[in-house]
Formats: structure tokens, sequence, C-alpha cells
């Protein structure tokens, strides 16, 4: 079931929403099985066939942390190991198994049968939020074992599918308060305001530049070679599309919890406002970076054993976290990337430092967030692309080894004729999708535009804190024209703007009763 149905919108999360809080009337621990009840359903609805798969991961983590906290078993770290190797067995096979025997049947020239491997969805998800309880339970971190909060701990809807990725200490008070159970429509307005926001991303942002990423993809993946400007017009439409698409998940499911008085951590911050890679990771899917620097980085040694040794852990834990996205060898190589740019990033700031040198001022700050932003493109290519030759022509062609070329209008004057002197081409921009190049520009220049000058939902409706960590402070080079727009569109409960969001919401649904529903990206990972 997606979040921008009409199925999800108007009939399951109502009939969710009001039997919630009547059924919260009578009874707290009730209300709690409701809720734990419809996330199955929500669940099952994708495939009902591994609603069993969730349901038995759920009570093996519980049962082994349950032993574990109360040192049932005589040696609870042995325990741990045993569970959390589980875990990762469970995980390896569904979504790694097929990969494996690939290349083993490359490398060592066996033929080996491929099987046919549904992955679960969610399960990188729900069993990384589950070794985290564990680590939590090991460490006397968990302190309440109520089988029925723990179930809506790991499947509550809006978290189960995408994230964000949970802590056991974070939630389990939120769903014990009674005061859950109690309807507040201060905080469903808000969760609402938010919600309308994150589908009005996903709908007419995100699903409108995949109309321009996926063919140029497509294209040079059937073995299309991508001249400079659509290769670009490719890369930068798919950079957009992942940023608009989970951007616009992650307000949903803030704003559809807040809906149920809970408060999910936030995980996306404005990433391509960073000035540098270290500074992006700390902005992108911001709880997978808090789980993969918690229970990756720093049992690996983090910055404990000198230099080389946290070097190595760096590029370890991001080769892990690539392939944590997908079994392909496009994933190692954009983990590996980012492990080389977390490394040159951390050198230079240590040079910067022994050097005695400031931030450097504007300037030096626009350049960092510039060549910040070009790297990160640079690896979505190898992030989006189906195989590593995709990728490579991909670059390759932004990089104009494959030529350049404009139109035939141009072509017919002096310019384009002195042009054609050095080999440029005059048959169009986008040769191997016939898609219209203006209207590619104009989308491109109004998601840059929304991406570096716009303040994001959290920031629109931060003074009522609407999810976990949203006030810390980020460092942005339109901070001041960002502050003039936050003037402008900032969340105040008055009839005017919820006039506004009204329509908003009402043309979002006559959209999406005609339209296609397009599931959100990080549904595959």
């Amino acid at each position: 079931m997606l979040f921008n149905s009409c199925g999800f919108i108007l009939v399951f999360l109502p009939f969710v929403f009001f039997g919630f809080y009547l059924i919260g009337r009578y009874s707290h621990n009730l209300a709690s099985q409701w809720l734990a009840a419809a996330s199955l359903f929500f669940y099952g609805w994708w495939d009902v066939r591994f609603v069993g798969l969730l349901i038995g991961s759920i009570m093996f983590n519980y049962g082994a942390g349950f032993l574990i906290g109360h040192r049932y078993f005589g040696k609870p770290k042995l325990l741990l190991t045993f569970a959390i190797v589980s875990n990762l067995i469970m995980l390896g096979y569904f979504k790694y198994a097929n990969f494996f025997i690939e290349n083993l049947n490359q490398v060592a020239g066996t033929t080996l049968p491929l099987g046919e491997v549904l992955l679960p969805l969610g399960i990188s998800f729900f069993t990384f939020t589950q070794i985290a309880f564990l680590v939590d339970t090991y460490q006397g971190k968990v302190k309440e074992f109520n089988f029925v909060h723990y179930t809506l701990f790991v499947t509550y809807f809006p978290h189960l599918i995408a994230g964000p990725v949970l802590h056991h200490k974070e939630m389990m008070p939120q769903f014990a308060r009674l005061s859950t159970c109690n309807i507040n429509w201060g905080n469903v307005a808000v969760g609402l305001t938010i919600f309308v926001l994150g589908l009005a991303k996903k709908v007419f942002i995100a699903d409108t530049l995949a109309d321009f990423s996926s063919p140029v993809f497509d294209a040079v993946h059937a073995g299309g070679q991508p001249m400079l400007f659509e290769a670009w017009i490719g890369a930068l439409a798919y950079t957009l599309q992942l940023y608009f698409d989970f951007s616009a998940y992650s307000d949903m499911a803030i704003g559809l919890s807040l809906m149920f008085n809970v408060c999910l951590p936030m995980n996306f911050n404005s990433p391509y406002k960073a000035t540098s890679i270290i500074e992006f990771w700390r902005r992108w899917h911001m709880t997978l970076s808090r789980f993969l620097r918690d229970y990756l980085y720093i049992p690996l040694g983090g910055n404990r054993n000198g230099t080389a040794q946290r070097y190595l852990n760096l590029m370890i834990t991001m080769l892990l976290g690539g392939l944590w996205h997908g079994a392909g060898w496009t994933f190692v190589v954009w983990g590996s990337l980012h492990g080389f740019y977390l490394i040159a990033n951390h050198i230079w700031r240590e040079f910067k430092q022994r050097m005695g040198w400031g931030d450097g001022g504007a300037w030096s700050n626009l350049a960092a967030g510039a060549l910040t932003f070009l790297a990160v493109v640079v690896g979505w290519v190898f992030f989006r692309a189906e195989n590593l030759t995709t990728a490579i022509d991909m670059i390759s062609g932004m990089l104009g080894m494959n030529g350049w070329s404009f139109s035939q209008d141009m072509g017919a004057t002096a310019l384009g004729a002195f042009m054609q002197k050095f080999d440029v081409q005059f048959i169009g921009t986008m040769v191997l999708t016939g898609r219209d190049f203006g209207k590619a520009i104009c989308l491109l220049m109004l998601g840059l535009i929304l991406c570096f000058y716009f303040p994001n939902s959290s920031e629109i409706t931060r003074r009522l804190h609407p999810a976990l960590n949203d006030g810390e402070a980020t460092i942005s080079l339109t901070a001041r024209i960002q502050n003039k727009i936050l003037k402008l569109v900032k969340w105040q409960a008055t009839k005017r703007q919820g006039a506004i969001y009204g329509v908003l919401f009402f043309v979002l649904l006559s959209y999406l009763a005609s339209a296609n529903k397009s599931e959100f990206l990080y549904f595959q990972f």
C-alpha cells in the first residue's frame, strides 16, 4: 500500500486513525494492539506471504532481547552474537543470495542455479531496527519489554517500509504514554500539513523528474551513447528525483506519525545544502548514518586506533553501507566513492587545522558546496545505473567524451559554423530519448532552486517540533534568502493557511485519482 494512493489516504488512514482514538478511550493496550494489527495489514497488502516472515522476525528478536535483557542466559554476549548473525543471515539470503551465486558462477566457472528470491519489502529497515534493539538491550538501555509495544515499534506503518531506522529508547516511551491515545487536533493539523507537503513533492516534482531521468538511463543501458547535455540532464534529473522522492517519504512518515501523537526522528535535512561530504551524511538518511556510526564504525574502533585505522574503518563502513542499499557492484562502487570522499574530507580538514586556516569566507564555502554537490551527482550515477558499463557510459557522456550536440537551428548560424570545426554536432540535445530540452532545463532549475533556497518541511514547522532531533542548527550558504522565504511560508494555525493546504490537498487527490502511482525509490532497499 502506497502513501500516495487514494486507497491509503481515503480508506486505510481514516479507518485506522478514528479506530485508534475510539479504542484508546477505553483501553491504551487495545489501542496499541489495533495500531500494530493495522500496521501488519498495511505490510501484508503488498504481499501477504511475507507477513509470516515479519512476525517470525519479531518473535525471534523479542525473545532474544528478553533473554539478554533479563540475563536468563549465562552468556548474554554469545546470545547477542547468535541473534545478530541470525538476522544478518536472513537479510543476506533474501538480499544477496542471487548476487553471490551469480558472481561465484562467473569467477569459478560453476553453473549453480539462480533461484527466484523475492526481496521482502522493508526487510533492511526492520532488520536494522531490531539489531539496534538487541545491542541496546545488551548495553542495558532497554527498560520495557511489552510485547505489544515492541511489535508496534517494529511494524509501525509510517516507518516500516523505508525508514527511519528507529531506536527502542526513543520510541517505547511514546507508545507507553497514556496521552498518546488522546486525540490532539494541533498535532493532527501539523501532521496533515507535513504529509501534504511531502505528497506534493512526490507527485508534482519527483515523479515528473522521473520522466527525464529514467529514459536517459534506460537508453544508455540499451547501448546508447549520451552526449554532454543529455548525460547531464539524466544525471541531474535523477539527483533531484531521488532527493524529492526520499524527502517526500520522510515528510509523509513524520506527518502520519504525528497524527498519532508519536514523533519520529528526523531523517532528511536538506542534504544538498551541505558544504562537505561529512555534512552531507549528517543530513542524508540521518538515522541510517547514525546506525552505521553506532553499530559498525565505532565497534570497528572508530577513530581510537590511529589515523590509518580510522580511514580503514570509514571505508569498511561506507562499503557495507553501499551494499546495504542493494546487491550489485554499482552499489559497491557508490559506497567506495563515498568512503574516499569522506577520507579526503577528513584529510583536508586536518590539513586546514594544521595550517591555521579558517572557513575561507562565502566564496570558499560556495566552492566547497559546489564541489560537494558535484561529487554527490557522480556518486548517484553509479547508484542509479543498472550496471557498471551503463554508469561508465554516463560518466563519459558527462565529460563530453561522446561529443557535444546543439539544436539544428543553431547549426545554421555563424557561431554554429565555427563550432563545427571542433566536431560539435547539431542534431538536437536529447537525441537518445526525444524529450523536450527546454522543459527539462526549466524543471531542473526549479528543482535546484527548491533544494538550495527554500526551507524544508521541518524548518517550516520547527517551532512545533514535529520530529525528534529537528532543532539542530545547520550551515547553509543560502541562509539569508531562506530565512526571508521562511517568514512567508512558516506554519501558522490560521484560516488562510488552512485554506491553502486544503486546496492543495484537494488538487493532489484529484490528480491521484487519475494518475499512475509510483513507488518510492527507497522501497527497493
